[in-house]
This record gives structure tokens, C-alpha cells and sequence, in this order.
């Protein structure tokens, strides 16, 4: 798999990044409940398989537990990024993540995370979220800036998206983004390109819209745009629908790497493939981004 400079960071990734969600388990969290033994065995399937560059969160359950007692061990062979303002609370008598900008809150989310993936440093902590006034209110910019001097973490992100974006973009600290994008839902395709200008790493989420191995579209709003462009018949016979998104997104000039979310083996290995074959032709991009941005236009009234 070619790799490609993640921003300013110094890091060259894997275009196809892994989001570890997939394995977060158990069944009281909505998701395919994943054995122990099948998360050892598919974690260390995605490092065999070239990906080096691993998305968490200590939102996503046992997930970042799981990345310490299964692969911590090859720690050299990848890149790793999780997440902070994490807190869980109760809900309606039931617990819930909520994020909060509190320094010891962030302090205590890195601590845990260090020590449940076993390793002393993390490549890129980001902000679960979060606005512009507020991280800088509560002091959060610099104490990110004061672990990076520690060596704790190698560099500062944040995972959020519009309305937050731009202001977020306009304080240039920050060393990469993780921004949700696709052919249907382009909302932030500009925002990704202004990103990349002031020298970020573009990190992509929801990349194949919420699509299974057979790319069966899980949104609402991205069914309704995958059925009223007409975009099924542009799928070619040697490509899934779900590769056919996958390699859209993969097209943005400023997309430096997707992570998706999986735990299946045979999801895995298409990704792969759709990954190695490299963008779409310049044909069907347009004609798909065409059909996209016309329907955008008529849900606009224009």
C-alpha cells in the first residue's frame, strides 16, 4: 500500500486507516458482539495487511483495552490516535458518553488511554469534538501543547465537523483534522481543502457512508442520495458499491487517509483492494459528483 504525508505531522500514512469502533463490543453497546480471540486475530490482521494507522477512543467501550493486550506488542508498526473530552455519565438510568472541555477530565482520558493501550506516547490526541471558544476558554489548546512538549503526544487534532470547522481551522494549531466526508454527504469538501492548506493532516470519517461489505447505505439521508442520483448504475462490474464510495472519497486530492470501521475479515480485504486500485477515473468522479450535486440542488430549491 503507497503511503501519503500526513500533513505537517512527519507521519507518512496508509491511504486506508483502520477505525477501531468495529471492535468495541458488547452487545449492550448495539454492535456485533466480537470475542476476544476474534479481535486478537483481525487486529493484527490489519497491521499484516499494511494499514498503519489506527483511529480510537475511549468512547468506543473496550476498544482501546483491546488495542493494548492484542497488538502493543508491535507498537513500531503503527500509528496511533485516540481521543479526549470523554466522560461517561448516566442518562436516563443509563450510561452515556458525553463530552466535557475540562483540563482533568483531558488529563484523566490520556492517563487512562496510555495505560489500557500500553504504551507511553500516542501520535495524535484529538479533541472529541468541541468549538473554538470553548477549548481555548477552558485552557485545553494549551495543555495539549504542554503534553506534546512531554513527549506524550506527538501532535494535536480534533475530530469535529460544521458548524465548528472553520474557527477551529482559523487558529492553525492544530496538526490534523478528522472530518466526516463522502460522495453523499460532501458538505465539508471545501472545509477539507482549507484544512490541508495551512499544512493539517486530513484524517477521513464515514468515508464509505455508513455502507456494509455490500454497501447497503444504514442513513437515511445518504439512501435517499444514493437512490435519487441513480448512482448504482455507475457501479463497473469489477468494483462493489462499497468500493466505489470508498475510492470517491480516497479521490479528494486533500484526503490523506480513511479510517473505516470494521470487523469483518472480508469488509477488511475489500477495502483493501478499492485502496490499491487508487482514485476513480476522472470520468466517473465527475459524473457521480454531477449527479450528487444535482440532487444537493434540488433538496436546495435551486
Amino acid at each position: 500500500m503507497e503511503k501519503r504525508k500526513l500533513g505537517k505531522t512527519g507521519m507518512a500514512v496508509t491511504p486506508l486507516g483502520y477505525g477501531s469502533m468495529g471492535l468495541r463490543g458488547p452487545r449492550t453497546w448495539g454492535v456485533r458482539v466480537v470475542e476476544e480471540d476474534a479481535a486478537d486475530r483481525f487486529l493484527n490482521q490489519v497491521l499484516d495487511s499494511g494499514i498503519n494507522f489506527i483511529d480510537t477512543s475511549p468512547d468506543y467501550g473496550i476498544c482501546e483495552q483491546r488495542i493494548g493486550d492484542y497488538i502493543s506488542s508491535r507498537r513500531s508498526e503503527y500509528f496511533l490516535a485516540t481521543k479526549c473530552g470523554c466522560v461517561y455519565q448516566e442518562v436516563d438510568n443509563q450510561l452515556q458518553i458525553v463530552h466535557v472541555w475540562d483540563k482533568e477530565v483531558v488529563r484523566r482520558n490520556l492517563e487512562t488511554s496510555l495505560q489500557r493501550m500500553k504504551t507511553d506516547y500516542v501520535d495524535v490526541l484529538q479533541f472529541h469534538g468541541g468549538d473554538a471558544a470553548a477549548l481555548q476558554q477552558a485552557g485545553l489548546i494549551e495543555l495539549l501543547i504542554d503534553f506534546k512538549r512531554q513527549g506524550v503526544i506527538r501532535n494535536l487534532g480534533v475530530s469535529t465537523k460544521i458548524p465548528n470547522l472553520k474557527a477551529l481551522i482559523d487558529l492553525q494549531v492544530f496538526d490534523t483534522f478528522q472530518i466526516p466526508y463522502s460522495c453523499l454527504d460532501r458538505t465539508h469538501h471545501e472545509l477539507i481543502s482549507k484544512a490541508a492548506a495551512v499544512g493539517a493532516g486530513v484524517i477521513i470519517r464515514g468515508g464509505v457512508a455508513q455502507g456494509g461489505p455490500d454497501a447497503v447505505i444504514q442513513r437515511q439521508a445518504n439512501n435517499r442520495i444514493w437512490e435519487l442520483a441513480k448512482l448504482s448504475q455507475l457501479v463497473p462490474k469489477e468494483m462493489t458499491a462499497a468500493q466505489l464510495l470508498l475510492r470517491y472519497t480516497l479521490s479528494h486530492p486533500d484526503c490523506h487517509t480513511v479510517i473505516v470501521g470494521t470487523c469483518d475479515h472480508g469488509h477488511l480485504e475489500s477495502n483493501i483492494q478499492a485502496v490499491k486500485a487508487g482514485p476513480l477515473e476522472e470520468s466517473l468522479y465527475a459524473e457521480m459528483t454531477r449527479r450528487v450535486m444535482q440532487v444537493e440542488s434540488v433538496g436546495n430549491g435551486s
